[in-house]
């Protein structure tokens, strides 16, 4: 039976300010950095382990990996790192709080911003700080203006279905270290969940998620593994 485990990144230290993130790369907290351990010892304890894991380009999500790997002695596993597992990118939001955008252009409007399916915030403003369109790292890739949960379940589902699901199916156990938005898109995909449900669904930090997958991996169980 495929074994997968999703992880969202520990905190991070715009999560600590509660700033929008997306796709600027902010590192973890002390907290983060500890949940991701605990993540970690948490997996080694229940003898769940791997042959492959996935991760985005991003600080948080690498770190996190990195530390979970560590407190496993797994640090030696093979790691494929792709953008298409980014965080959502949230546009001309990123950067600024959350409480002081939502007395700026109302809950309302800044809810279906963040929690509509098909409703991307404002485009990132051409010369934004946050542009990272001359990011190295991004070499090649056309770094979006603005995503949608709708645009970001777009690019993660061909990397799933190239990448990830072909590993699953011939044997591997895999680790996922990725962002609430991108592991979103996952879990509706996997668990089949609408585009109104998925608005709802939270994915908290460092607390890994198991799927218990058939072999053509469809789902036959999800749940966190601190609770079992």
């Amino acid at each position: 039976m495929p074994q997968l485990v999703l992880i969202r990144h520990g905190q991070s230290a715009w999560n600590l300010e509660n700033r929008f993130t997306g796709w600027w790369d902010v590192d973890l907290t002390e907290q983060g950095t500890a949940e991701a351990r605990a993540a970690g010892a948490l997996l080694a304890a229940k003898g769940l382990d791997f042959d492959l894991c996935f991760t985005s380009l991003q600080t948080r999500a690498i770190k996190t990996l990195n530390l979970a790997l560590e407190a496993m002695g797994r640090l030696w596993l093979p790691v494929e790192k792709d953008w298409r597992l980014n965080e959502r990118h949230y546009g001309g939001l990123t950067g600024l709080n959350k409480a002081e955008t939502a007395a700026r252009h109302g809950e309302e409007q800044v809810k279906i911003w963040r929690r509509s399916f098909d409703t991307p915030p404002p485009p990132m403003a051409p010369g934004s700080a946050y542009d990272l369109a001359a990011d190295r790292r991004y070499a090649g890739i056309a770094v979006p203006a603005t995503e949608s949960l709708k645009d970001t379940i777009a690019r993660v589902l061909p990397y799933w279905e190239t990448r990830i699901a072909p590993a699953l199916k011939r044997g591997d156990r895999v680790l996922i270290s990725a962002h609430g938005n991108s592991l979103r898109a996952l879990v509706k995909h996997l668990s089949g969940i609408s585009d109104e449900a998925i608005t709802s669904l939270e994915i908290p930090t460092g607390q890994p998620i198991v799927y218990a997958l058939d072999d053509e991996l469809r789902a036959l169980d999800r749940y966190y593994l601190h609770e079992r």
